[in-house]
């Protein structure tokens, strides 16, 4: 049977990579929010920006993850370049094509994509998300080149280069508010940052692109899938396209529902900046450095299930170490992680308060997203991309019927401020992410025998991670007066240093691990 090391320097660059490229996401936002707060021109980007981003989702690194990876990882562990080569250059070409039918398709049918995603737009704004849909429309198609260049990538271990490489769209569009925000109205900076969009999208396809070259030699585009491993990813990529787009139904029903709330999409995407920050840097982390090693996996079937079982259990404890502390501290300190990032200019503290009311929903379901990320990426490297499908249809079913009704009607039933319908909706969605959790554990179970953490030791993270916001606590009330990235910092500072200290005291791996290697480098 393959052996598997710990691989947690696999786990670290992807985290690493990710940390930059969000870093620089929260540069533009806050820069984004400075230049367009919580306006109509704020919404309509937000709303174009999600019509198109369908595509990249679609194509993008969940279903490169699913189905090219694995088929990919093998080949590439067994050193068959010539047939790994034809792989890529056949999954290439495919996408190629596709992106540029969808891409056409999306330009041409924007007016009606905007009509049945936000329907409560109406006139300027809606004509604004239309032109601004066009724009970002050829952006995701060359994103979808970016997901093809990390598949090669991690395959070959190249972890950090492809999770960082989003620095540069960021970036880009950065610096094209800056350059043109002084003299530019909102409508014309939103157009100009949206083409910044594209050219960003481009320079990332550009910066990897050289490397996987280096990796691969030789790639010819062809539309050949004779081959076995072809065959293999055309299997896994149909289920794995429809499992995406359930996931994408999910926002765009999300999306649809909050154009009826003046301001509310633009809060979420706020929001939804803060919340994916630790499902991308720990969630995505493990689950990205787990799948080629659980791909290459082989031996007897209960060999298999052994090791798939120690990879996975060792993925949920890292996963919890960090997931849980983040999710208390949104919950408890929301208002001032978006008050330091995002208040200046147009964005004003009570749009900070807003954006906690959703981000304290969506700690709700934070930590059963995660792991169920992992018990999906598992799933895929057991080429099973059907099962993932099933029970994401099922947690999109619940969570649009729960989340119209708590947006819509849940504020009015308890007679409460309509706004506080975000997060009413973010908390819906929340409670059906434990719904897919549970079900894709039952089915893991069923396959490959018991997996899950430690009762006593989840305990032990949500205390620590409670006393700590306690403490941190003590600092916000004696510097409440104040709201500043400094303030900021040194209230999240005292949390962390306390959850550390806590977890470290009460001997859990993680922070044991963590300590020892802080003290050893000072």
């Amino acid at each position: 049977m393959t052996k598997g090391r710990a691989h947690g320097g696999a786990a670290f660059l992807v985290g690493a990579g990710i940390l930059f490229s969000r870093l620089a996401g929260l540069i533009r936002q806050k820069v984004f929010a400075h230049y367009f707060g919580a306006s109509p021109v704020a919404d309509a980007f937000n709303a174009a920006f999600r019509i198109p981003n369908l595509l990249q989702n679609l194509f993008g690194e969940g279903v490169l993850s699913a189905s090219f990876i694995p088929e990919y990882s093998r080949l590439v562990a067994r050193g068959d370049q010539r047939e790994s080569d034809r792989l890529a250059g056949a999954v290439l070409a495919a996408l190629a094509l596709v992106a540029a039918i969808l891409v056409l398709l999306g330009v041409l049918m924007a007016p009606m994509l905007v009509a049945l995603i936000a329907p409560g737009f109406t006139g300027e704004k809606r004509e604004l998300t239309t032109q601004l849909t066009r724009i970002f429309f050829p952006a995701s198609g060359l994103l979808v080149f970016s997901a093809w260049c990390l598949g090669i990538l991690n395959s070959h271990r190249r972890f950090f280069l492809s999770y960082a490489a989003p620095v540069v769209w960021n970036l880009t569009m950065v610096a094209a508010m800056l350059w043109f925000g002084r003299g530019a109205t909102q409508q014309r900076l939103v157009v100009y940052l949206a083409w910044a969009s594209v050219l960003g999208s481009a320079f990332m396809f550009a910066l990897q692109l050289p490397v996987v070259l280096k990796l691969t030699g030789a790639i010819r585009p062809h539309l050949d899938f004779s081959s076995e491993s072809s065959r293999g990813v055309i299997r896994n990529f149909l289920p794995a396209v429809m499992s995406r787009g359930v996931v994408q139904i999910s926002a765009y029903v999300d999306s649809f529902i909050a154009s009826w709330l003046p301001g509310a999409v633009a809060i979420i995407a706020y929001a939804q900046l803060l919340y994916t920050l630790p499902v991308s840097l720990f969630g995505m982390a493990v689950s990205a450095a787990e799948i080629p090693l659980m791909s290459a996996a082989t031996g007897t079937p209960e060999e298999v299930a052994s090791y798939l079982r120690g990879r996975l259990d060792g993925g949920l404890h890292r996963i919890a170490y960090f997931i849980i502390p983040s999710a208390v501290a949104f919950f408890a300190l929301g208002d001032v992680v978006g008050g330091a990032l995002y208040e200046s200019g147009r964005f004003s503290r009570s749009d900070s308060i807003w954006m906690w009311q959703v981000l304290a929903g969506s700690t709700i379901g934070l930590l059963a997203s995660t792991w169920g990320r992992l018990y999906s990426s598992t799933f895929y490297a057991m080429r099973d991309t059907r099962t993932p499908l099933y029970y994401a249809a099922i947690r999109v079913s619940v969570a649009s019927t729960l989340g119209y009704v708590s947006a819509l009607y849940l504020p009015r039933w308890l007679g409460v401020d309509p706004r506080y319908g975000a997060a009413f909706l973010t908390a819906a969605s929340g409670a059906a992410g434990w719904l897919e959790f549970l079900l894709l554990r039952r089915e893991m179970k069923r396959r490959i025998g018991h997996t899950s953490i430690r009762r006593a030791h989840t305990f032990r993270l949500w205390f620590a991670a409670l006393s700590a916001a306690a403490i941190a606590w003590g600092f916000k009330l004696g510097l409440e007066s104040t709201h500043t990235v400094w303030t900021a910092l040194a209230i999240l500072a005292s949390y962390g240093v306390a959850y550390l200290l806590l977890t470290t005291l009460f001997q859990v791996p993680e922070a044991v691990a963590l300590t020892a290697r802080l003290t050893r480098r000072r």
